[in-house]
C-alpha cells in the first residue's frame, strides 16, 4: 500500500511587528549611498607657474634693493636665529620654555660680543696710536730692506738690469704703499664703529634675533604650509638639502675663524712683532673667505716684520707661523670641523662673497653664503632630473640617417 508523505509543518514565520497607528514602517538599513564625485578644479598653467616664481625672485630683489639700508640688522637677527636654532630645540626638549632658552642664549651670546669688544677695541686703538707713531720708521725700514735687494740684484745682473733711476723709483713707490696701507688700517679700525650703526647692532639685532629665535619653529612652519601642495614635498627636500649644507658651512667656518684668529694673533705677539694682534685678527676673520685671509694677514706681516726688524731671521719666524697655520687650517682643522659635509667649492664662494659685495654692499655679504648654498642646491637637484632625463639617456643616432 502506497502511504501518503508526511505532511511537514509550514514554516514559522516572525511575528507580526505591531506598528502604532498613522506610522508607516522605517526602511530597512542598506548601503550609504556614495557621495556625489568632486569636480577637478581648473590647474594651473606653466605660464601661471613660471609667473609665480619670476614674480616672487623679482619681489624678493626689489625690497632687498629698496630697503638695504636698514636690512643689516634684520639679517644678522636672522643669522643669530638661525645659528642659534639647534641649542634652543634642545633646551625646549628637556624642559626649558623655548621663550626662556631663546632670552639666555641671545643673552649670552650679546654678552660675548660686548665683552670681546670691550676687550679687544681699547688693544686695537693703541696699536693704531703705535702705527701712526711708527709709520715713519717703518717706511724707512722698507726703503732700507728694498735697498739691499735693489743692490744685490744690481750686483748679481748688472747696472745695465737695474740701473739708479729704477732703484730709487722703486724704493719710493714702496715708501708711498706702506703709507697708504697704513693709513687705511688705522682709518678701517678707528671708523669700524662709524661704519655699523652701533645702535642698530647692539639694540635692535639682539632684540630682533630674540623674536625670531622664539617663534622660529612656527614660522617655518608657516612658510611650508605656504608651499605650492604639488612641489611641496621636492621643495621641501631642497629646504633640507641647502639646511645641510649651509648649517655645516657656517657653524664650522666660524670655528675655523675663531681658532686661526686666537691662533695668528698669539703667535705674532709672542714674535713681538707691534702690530701682531691685529694683524692676526684680521687673517683669523677674513679667513671665512678661502684663502683670503691667510693670504692678506701673511702679506701685511711679512711686510710689517721687514718694516720693524729689518733682519730676515724675523721674517722667516713670521712665514713659519702662517706655513704652520696653513698646515694645521687644511690638514686638522677644516677635515675634522667641515669635511665631506661642506658641497660649496672655494670658487663659488669667494665668486658669491665678492658679488653679494659689489651688489649690496655688506648686507651682499652677509646674503652671499646662503644664496650660494641654495643656488648649489638647486643646480645639482637639475642635473640630477637632466642625467634622467632622455635629453641625456637618448641613445646615439645610427646610420647616415
Amino acid at each position: 500500500m502506497n502511504r501518503p508523505p508526511p505532511q511537514l509543518p509550514p514554516p514559522s514565520l516572525p511575528p507580526a511587528v505591531k506598528m502604532p497607528a498613522g506610522e508607516l514602517p522605517k526602511p530597512r538599513p542598506g548601503p550609504a549611498p556614495l557621495p556625489p564625485p568632486v569636480q577637478p578644479g581648473r590647474l594651473a598653467t606653466r605660464g601661471e607657474r613660471w609667473a609665480m616664481v619670476i614674480g616672487t625672485l623679482a619681489a624678493l630683489l626689489l625690497a632687498t634693493w629698496m630697503f638695504s639700508a636698514i636690512l643689516t640688522p634684520f639679517v644678522l637677527a636672522g643669522c643669530i636665529a638661525y645659528f642659534l636654532d639647534p641649542p634652543t630645540t634642545r633646551l625646549a626638549r628637556i624642559g626649558v620654555p623655548r621663550p626662556v632658552a631663546a632670552f639666555l642664549l641671545v643673552l649670552g651670546l650679546t654678552a660675548l660680543a660686548l665683552l670681546a669688544l670691550l676687550l679687544l677695541y681699547p688693544l686695537l686703538v693703541a696699536q693704531i696710536g703705535v702705527l701712526v707713531l711708527r709709520m715713519p720708521a717703518y717706511v724707512a725700514g722698507i726703503g732700507q730692506a728694498v735697498r739691499q735687494a735693489l743692490e744685490a740684484a744690481q750686483n748679481a745682473l748688472g747696472p745695465e738690469v737695474v740701473d739708479a733711476q729704477l732703484r730709487d723709483l722703486v724704493i719710493g713707490q714702496a715708501g708711498q704703499i706702506v703709507t697708504f696701507l697704513g693709513s687705511a688700517v688705522a682709518r678701517l679700525i678707528g671708523g669700524g664703529v662709524a661704519l655699523f650703526n652701533v645702535f642698530a647692532l647692539l639694540v635692535v639685532t639682539p632684540v630682533v634675533g630674540f623674536y625670531l629665535l622664539r617663534d622660529w619653529q612656527r614660522m617655518m612652519s608657516r612658510i611650508e604650509s605656504w608651499l605650492p601642495r604639488k612641489s611641496a614635498q621636492t621643495l621641501r627636500q631642497l629646504a633640507r638639502d641647502t639646511d645641510r649644507v649651509l648649517s655645516a658651512w657656517l657653524r664650522g667656518q666660524l670655528l675655523c675663524c675663531g681658532i686661526l684668529a686666537a691662533y695668528y694673533a698669539a703667535a705674532l705677539s709672542a714674535l713681538g712683532l707691534e702690530l701682531g694682534l691685529t694683524v692676526g685678527l684680521l687673517a683669523g676673520l677674513l679667513s671665512f673667505i678661502p684663502y683670503v685671509g691667510s693670504l692678506t694677514g701673511f702679506v701685511m706681516a711679512v711686510v710689517l716684520a721687514v718694516a720693524q726688524f729689518g733682519t730676515w731671521n724675523e721674517v722667516l719666524l713670521v712665514v713659519g707661523v702662517f706655513l704652520v697655520g696653513h698646515i694645521v687650517e687644511g690638514y686638522i682643522i677644516y677635515p675634522r670641523l667641515l669635511g665631506d659635509r661642506v658641497e660649496l667649492h672655494a670658487v663659488w664662494v669667494i665668486f658669491a662673497l665678492f658679488a653679494g659685495g659689489v651688489a649690496f654692499g655688506f648686507l651682499g655679504v652677509l646674503l652671499a653664503v646662503p644664496m650660494a648654498a641654495a643656488i648649489g642646491v638647486i643646480a645639482r637637484y637639475w642635473l640630477r632630473r637632466y642625467l634622467e632625463s632622455p635629453l641625456y639617456l637618448d641613445p646615439p643616432r645610427t646610420g647616415s640617417g
